[in-house]
């Protein structure tokens, strides 16, 4: 995978107004959640929270990496290898007629 691979900055800009909201969802419920009761009141908000962008962060990583298998054209590199065949074939031997 050779130049088709993510980086941990692409992914990072991707998912930044995914982290945001995560963010402000988690600020939320603490900031809701009533006195002695801190744990009870937010433990499953943060939870669901966390698993939505845990589902949006793996979409945004997918759908970079499959712009980039998208962007690789395996019959471009071979069309490319050809042309550079033929033009060192050609200075190889000038008889031949690729």
């Amino acid at each position: 995978m050779d130049g088709k691979q993510v980086s941990v900055e692409e992914l990072k800009q991707a998912t930044a107004a995914d982290f945001e909201q995560l963010a402000q969802e988690v600020a939320a419920a603490f900031n809701a959640a009533q006195a002695g009761r801190i744990i009870a009141d937010t433990e499953e908000l943060v939870r669901d929270a966390h698993a939505q962008f845990r589902e949006r962060v793996y979409a945004q990583a997918i759908g970079l990496l499959q712009k980039k298998q998208e962007a690789f054209s395996p019959s471009a590199c071979r069309a490319s290898r050809q042309k550079d065949f033929k033009r060192t074939s050609r200075r190889v031997s000038p008889y031949f007629n690729l």
